[in-house]
C-alpha cells in the first residue's frame, strides 16, 4: 500500500517494536503514526516548527521520539500527547536510535556531535564528539554495549556506551555513510554510503 497524507517530503521512517505501527516524519514539520496493518493514520504529531529528520521508538513501543532543529521531542504513542522536548544540540537532529535494553536515546546532530540521553528522565548523560561534519546515523549494537556513529567526514565511530570511550574509527569510505546498522549477533556492522554498502 501507498501512505498518503503528508504535504512534503518523508524524510524518516521507523517500525514500532512490536510491528504494528510506522512512524514517518517530513519536511512538512510533522509526524505520523500508521497502522500497519491496513494503512490507517492513526494520529499526526505537530508540535516541530522545523523539519523532522529522525524517529525512534522507545524498546517499550509506548513513546516516540522525534529529531528536527535543536530540538527531540518526546511523544506517548497511544493519544499523541507531546510529554517533553529534550534540547542540547545546536543544528539538525539527523539520526535517532533507542538503545535495545531500554535505557539509552542517542541522536545525532549538523552540531558535529551525537548525545547519549538517559532513558528514564531525558537527561544529557553525555556527548560525543570528534567527527568533523554533521552526524547523520547512528546505532546501538545489539547487547546496548556499543554505539556507532556515521558522519559525512566519511568516518564511523564505535564507542563504549557505558564510558563514552572512543573504541574504533572505521575509515574504509570514500564519501558519506548514511546508514549503519548492527548484525542481530552483534559481531558485525553494515554500512551505506553513495560509495556502495560495507561490512565491518
Amino acid at each position: 500500500r501507498t501512505l498518503s497524507s503528508h504535504t512534503n517530503l518523508v524524510l524518516s521512517v521507523a517500525f514500532s517494536p512490536d510491528g504494528a505501527t510506522l512512524a514517518s516524519g517530513s519536511v512538512d514539520k510533522t509526524a505520523k503514526l500508521w497502522r500497519v496493518s491496513d494503512g490507517a493514520l492513526l494520529r499526526t504529531l505537530e508540535g516541530h516548527t522545523d523539519w523532522v529528520y529522525s524517529l525512534a521508538f522507545a524498546t517499550n513501543g509506548n513513546t516516540l521520539y522525534s529529531g528536527a532543529y535543536r530540538r527531540i521531542k518526546q511523544w506517548e504513542v497511544a493519544t499523541g500527547a507531546s510529554l517533553a522536548d529534550l534540547t542540547g544540540h545546536n543544528g539538525g537532529v539527523r539520526g535517532a536510535a533507542f538503545s535495545p535494553d531500554g535505557q539509552w536515546l542517542v541522536t545525532g546532530s549538523d552540531d558535529q556531535t551525537a548525545i547519549l540521553w538517559r532513558a528514564a528522565d531525558g537527561a544529557l548523560q553525555r556527548r560525543l564528539g570528534g567527527h568533523s561534519n554533521f552526524v547523520v546515523a547512528v546505532a546501538f549494537s545489539p547487547d546496548s554495549g556499543l554505539l556507532a556513529t556515521a558522519s559525512q567526514d566519511k568516518l564511523i565511530k564505535l564507542w563504549n556506551v557505558t564510558n563514552g570511550n572512543l573504541v574504533l574509527n572505521l575509515t574504509n569510505h570514500t564519501a558519506t555513510p548514511y546508514a549503519v546498522v548492527f548484525a542481530p549477533n552483534g559481531t558485525n556492522l553494515g554500512s551505506l554510503g553513495s560509495d556502495g554498502v560495507r561490512f565491518w
